[in-house]
């Protein structure tokens, strides 16, 4: 990362709660102390909240994960990391009049591939990534989707059990930090893999899901077993309806 620690801070932005106070959809910040109700997922929807950037909220309480992910691991993950990426970048853009009135979204697809604004593309992409991340799962989630997902998966894949297998061994070969992602992209589906903070949006890719593999996501619950996480995901988190709902 350019110039925020590991921990510190990328379509359609911000889901509900996700930028506080930007939509009627917004929950308002929490932290994994305080718990809010579950709230159903909602696609991504474009923001026109500019900087100051705030933490989104979670569309769960902290525990709803749970075993699967702990409370712990989102004390650490989402208010310890994603809260830092959310504060980087607000003291990157602060003084720079044109990127500070810009909606998160506008922010990652203007400075994406500029050298001289690795900082800014870094933190706004990951407090982009993690938000989208979030609503990626949910509680009782996982296993193959229905109705039109699975008609989608089954058209660009063969079946589920091939999609299954390409999403884990995108996730599992993911060298170091980064992500997986399945996106649909002229009309078909596909799985993609990004390093770091890259986003798959910058490409003028459609996102419809993402699994975070950066090693603070899942170590307090994993360590070092990236395989049993992906496995996790996929058959008890993954959150089908909000893929859908991205579809658009």
């Amino acid at each position: 990362m350019s110039s925020q620690p590991e921990h510190s801070i990328d379509r359609r932005q911000v889901l509900a709660g996700s930028l506080a106070g930007a939509s009627a959809l917004a929950l308002g910040c929490k932290t994994p102390s305080s718990p809010t109700p579950a709230a159903p997922a909602a696609p991504l929807v474009m923001t026109t909240q500019a900087a100051p950037f705030s933490l989104p909220a979670l569309p769960y309480a902290d525990t709803a994960l749970e075993p699967v992910m702990s409370a712990k691991t989102f004390s650490f993950h989402y208010a310890k990391h994603h809260k830092a990426y959310v504060d980087n970048l607000n003291n990157l853009v602060k003084d720079n009049a044109e990127l500070s009135s810009m909606s998160l979204e506008a922010l990652v697809k203007k400075v994406a591939g500029d050298s001289t604004k690795a900082g800014v593309f870094n933190n706004a992409a990951q407090v982009w990534n993690h938000t989208f991340f979030w609503h990626s799962m949910r509680p009782g989630g996982g296993g193959a989707p229905t109705g039109r997902m699975l008609e989608k998966i089954n058209a660009s894949f063969g079946d589920y059990e091939k999609f299954k297998t390409a999403f884990s061994d995108a996730a599992k070969t993911q060298f170091g930090s980064g992500w997986a992602w399945l996106v649909e992209d002229g009309g078909k589906l596909a799985v993609l893999k990004t390093g770091n903070a890259e986003t798959p949006m910058t490409a003028g890719k459609k996102c419809l899901l993402t699994l975070d593999v950066w090693e603070h996501a899942y170590y307090l619950d994993f360590q070092n077993r990236r395989p049993d996480y992906i496995t996790a995901f996929l058959d008890k988190l993954v959150n089908w309806e909000f893929a859908e709902k991205n579809l658009g």
